[in-house]
């Protein structure tokens, strides 16, 4: 495996790779890969050491991670108002969890790159014709026809571009006043204001109103300087695609260090965690802070082996442990998961994905989860971290600002047969705003349990 004197981009070609599109057409791969080696970085090593020192601060229990946004992002659904509305879902998520449970909130979107998706198959039937398994936008289309299916790697100049238009409109909306906390009030969408959920988080927005005036009152300076008038929103996802991926590590020009500048964070999903692979053979040499899921089937020796491989100098903040065993599992597997870690010494920080481990076919044949296996497998996960004398460090979750039936249950009662009404994940189910919201109140109840 890497180690930092010979570790270089390219070093994972000469390991096994799982989840590889199998691009038709090479020289046009080494075109495009070409291509993306000489465009601006997406975000900077800076900001990605930023987010580390942060994470180091939830590793030491004195803050929460909310890891939100959508399960794989549509090359059509990249309209302002799309965006924005996710952005107003994640930031009234992160103010329920911090005026409820009283740390400071890292948010962390899925968002601007997550346009590619493992897959079990590599094939699957649509309407009884065999084809390609659809694997992101940034490899091949949605479209259930066979010569849409063919991965074509002039997609991944496509996300890039996508990226940087997200990633623009996000940095405008996080530190141009959007965000603004004195703007609560506007976070809250129409079609949430109405429900239980929303007037619940109104109630919070006015008691914020009223401390900030409170505040001013005092003298306590509240102008357009203060802290109070812009959010740190940091991207991530899956790095799936590791031609894209060593075509966006840079060399920082303070450090001499390599980042992957296409995100903040990266992580290593369940399918592609193997140890001796190329997907843990890049990133154990990219300074970014790392994600690394873990399923029902992870064990001990695997793990402590995993976090010596990803974080050699033991660096708090370096690698976070996603947690997605499902709600029958949570608890009595990740006990010895948690044991393991603690006796290896590294400060890892633990998080919480609810939302895979709980996927099933509905009768319709659409894929659900279901709102109490969700929140039942927090339950679990704060469960063990607090039989542990551990910090439940954050909540990794799928969802849309748009008003989706993908997941059932939740205050509403979403149905199966209600599913098909306005279900248009291109992959997995996805929470929607008023299923998100409320997760956000129950989530706070048990950190501050």
């Amino acid at each position: 495996m890497s180690k930092s004197a010979t570790w270089h981009p390219a070093s994972w070609k000469v390991c096994p790779i799982q989840q590889d599109p199998g691009w038709p057409n090479q020289a046009e791969l080494e075109e495009v890969v070409g291509q993306l080696k000489t465009l601006p970085p997406l975000v900077f090593a800076g900001e990605a050491s930023r987010l580390k020192n942060l994470l180091a601060q939830v590793a030491d229990g004195k803050a929460f991670v909310l890891q939100a946004g959508d399960c794989s992002e549509s090359f059509a659904e990249l309209s302002a108002d799309m965006i924005r509305d996710k952005l107003k879902v994640i930031l009234q998520m992160a103010v329920i969890l911090t005026y409820g449970a009283g740390v400071p909130v890292i948010k962390i979107g899925r968002i601007a790159g997550q346009f590619a998706k493992p897959r079990s198959s590599a094939t699957e039937k649509v309407g009884g014709v065999e084809m390609p398994s659809f694997r992101g936008h940034m490899v091949n289309d949605d479209i259930p026809v066979p010569s849409q299916r063919i991965p074509d790697p002039k997609r991944m100049m496509s996300a890039y571009h996508h990226s940087a238009s997200t990633l623009n409109l996000l940095r405008a909306f996080t530190k141009g006043g959007f965000a603004d906390l004195s703007k609560v009030h506007m976070w809250n969408q129409e079609f949430v204001a109405a429900s239980a959920e929303g007037r619940r988080y109104d109630a919070i927005a006015e008691e914020i109103d009223r401390a900030l005036r409170f505040m001013k009152a005092c003298g306590v300076d509240l102008s357009e300087g203060a802290p109070i008038h812009q959010v740190d929103l940091f991207t991530s996802h899956e790095a799936l695609l590791l031609d894209y991926e060593e075509a966006m590590t840079r060399v920082d020009s303070i450090s001499g260090m390599y980042f992957d500048c296409s995100a903040h964070m990266l992580w290593i999903g369940e399918r592609t965690r193997q140890p001796d692979g190329a997907h843990v053979e890049f990133l154990a040499g990219v300074q970014n802070p790392i994600g690394l899921k873990l399923g029902p089937s992870a064990d001990p020796a695997e793990v402590m082996h995993m976090c010596d491989l990803l974080d050699p100098n033991f660096e708090p903040g370096r690698l976070t442990l996603i947690a997605r065993m499902g709600v029958n599992k949570v608890t009595s597997v990740l006990p010895q998961l948690i044991k393991a870690v603690q006796e290896s010494g590294h400060r890892v920080v633990w998080e919480c994905d609810p939302m895979h481990g709980n996927t099933f076919t509905a009768e319709g044949g659409r894929k659900t989860r279901h709102f109490d296996d969700v929140l039942g497998e927090i339950r679990g996960f704060f469960a063990v971290h607090r039989q542990m004398g551990t910090w439940p460090g954050g909540v990794h979750v799928e969802l849309t600002g748009d008003d989706v039936t993908e997941c059932l249950g939740g205050a509403e009662d979403i149905l199966e047969e209600q599913l098909p009404l306005r279900y248009t994940t291109t992959c997995d189910p996805r929470l929607n705003a008023k299923q998100s919201i409320d997760l956000a109140f129950r989530v706070a109840e048990l950190l501050r349990g």
